[in-house]
């Protein structure tokens, strides 16, 4: 059994969940990083994470592979334009195409299972509810009810072991996860978070996850390190 500061933390690469492992990490949390191989048309992020979790000191990076491919329903997962140039307003107008269903709730539960094997009661996770594209598993009703069924629903549960979905930056903007990032010594140069990537894995500059990452750069006042002149 892992002791008390062990934790997993979900890594998929972007600026969000980088900031989150950093996080983890200063919190005093021996940290074993999760990514999701889902069949995303952006699994350029996956080399991100490991680059992430190594520059952070990671104890261990797994990647997990599931395909959410079979199902589509998802602009990520399936032949469907990811939308552009979206305003933010327009971002919030109900659940965009981008949404992948049940996605969260599958990476917590894949968490879940790995923290049970660690024996760690905590789990990391970089949603947020204030620059999140209007995704449902994004909110804190969800974090919270998550969290109640992992605590019925496992071994450490019902036998005391209260387990604690952690969730740093859910009600930060982008602006402010940057400014805690490099705070915490965080490589934004390392992330990827374009849904929308070239062939060469060039970000398209004009999908919701791009133009919100934009703006937080910008709301931090400062350059986008990932951003490289030809």
């Amino acid at each position: 059994m892992a002791d008390a500061s062990t934790a997993v933390v979900l890594l998929s690469g972007g600026l969000d969940s980088a900031t989150t492992l950093a996080t983890a990490v200063d919190d005093g949390f021996a940290c074993y990083a999760l990514s999701v191989d889902y069949g995303q048309r952006h699994r350029f992020e996956l080399g991100a994470a490991k680059a992430v979790a190594r520059s952070l000191g990671a104890c261990d990076h797994l990647v997990a592979e599931i395909d959410l491919g079979i199902f589509g329903g998802s602009a990520l997962t399936a032949d469907l334009d990811v939308p552009k140039d979206r305003s933010p307003d327009r971002m919030t107008e109900g659940i965009p195409v981008t949404y992948v269903p049940a996605r969260n709730t599958i990476f917590l539960s894949l968490a879940l299972g790995y923290a049970e094997v660690l024996g760690a009661a905590d789990i990391f996770i970089g949603v947020n509810a204030v620059d999140y594209s209007g995704y449902p598993d994004c909110r804190p009703r969800f974090i919270e009810a998550f969290e109640a069924m992992a605590n019925l629903a496992t071994r450490m549960g019902v036998e005391g072991r209260r387990i604690t979905i952690h969730a740093p930056l859910i009600e930060l903007t982008k602006g402010r996860i940057i400014r805690r990032g490099l705070e915490l010594g965080v490589d934004f140069a390392l992330t990827f978070s374009c849904y929308d990537p070239d062939a060469g894995g060039r970000p398209c500059g004009r999908c919701d996850s791009c133009l919100l990452r934009a703006e937080g750069f910008r709301e931090a006042d400062i350059a986008d390190p990932a951003l490289r002149a030809d």
